[in-house]
């Protein structure tokens, strides 16, 4: 019998420390994991998760870009990255993460500030135009109605491509991404939270990845527990409980939707 394997399709891997990367590298063989799809915030964060990449060839595997919950960059910044990715364009897996600033807009409103929405829709166009030019699928931050407004960039740009990771929205955006044939991915949080798995029982199965967004802490039964990729075999087990399949076959579900998606 073929031996079970995992990817953890969104993990922020760049944000740990060196010796908690080289533990969690060292580990995955034992946990039948072997891809980390690592996504970046922003120049450092992406010329971090490049080192990683080469330090660990085969293992960790980069996508590029500018998360969205954060300061615009100048133009000039933005310039300066996108040619920093295109430039290594071949490398990444992919261009992330990316997407609109849900949470920072809540934030700044209830402070009594209001956001630059435009900018942000300009950052996210441009970096669409560079997936599109380089034919790269996109990882999304982009929940509620964030999620229509990028589903309506998706669209203009001719993308098909596209992973909104850890995804949250209304019954009409959730069939909306899956007629588009999106991939969404599910965390920890599929274990306790209502509202993610009311979203497991009806997201098509062969649209749906496992991820940790590690080192992103959870609640229930991982309260206090370190965020790692070993993670993904507790999120399969629960998805494969809901959607009524034997745990192996979900797992091989989930590893080839993900392989698919990132072409690996």
């Amino acid at each position: 019998m073929t031996p079970v394997s995992w990817i953890d399709a969104h993990i922020h891997l760049d944000q740990y420390r060196d010796s908690e990367v080289r533990s969690i590298i060292r580990e995955l063989p034992r946990h039948g994991l072997n891809t980390l799809i690592a996504v970046s915030m922003n120049r450092e964060s992406c010329q971090r998760t490049e080192s990683l990449a080469r330090t660990y060839p085969g293992i960790v595997k980069p996508a590029y870009g500018y998360h969205p919950e954060q300061p615009l960059p100048t133009p000039q910044q933005t310039g300066a990255l996108l040619q920093w990715i295109e430039a290594r364009i071949s490398e990444a897996v992919a261009i992330g993460e990316i997407g609109l600033p849900y949470y920072r807009r809540q934030e700044l409103v209830a402070e009594g500030y209001a956001l630059d929405e435009q900018g942000y829709i300009d950052l996210l166009d441009q970096q669409l135009q560079l997936a599109q030019r380089c034919d790269k699928p996109v990882v999304l931050h982009a929940v509620y109605e964030d999620a229509d407004t990028v589903c309506d960039m998706l669209e203009q740009h001719g993308i098909t491509r596209a992973h909104f990771h850890w995804f949250k929205g209304s019954a009409a955006q959730i069939e909306r991404l899956a007629q588009r044939g999106y991939y969404i991915s599910f965390t920890p949080d599929i274990v306790y939270e209502t509202e993610i798995r009311e979203l497991a029982a009806v997201y098509p199965r062969e649209l749906v990845m496992t991820e940790t967004d590690g080192p992103w802490p959870f609640e229930g039964p991982f309260a206090g527990r370190p965020t790692v990729p070993a993670m993904v075999r507790e999120v399969c087990r629960a998805w494969a409980q809901i959607q009524g399949l034997e745990e192996t076959a979900a797992a091989e579900q989930l590893y080839a939707n993900a392989c698919r998606l990132y072409q690996i």
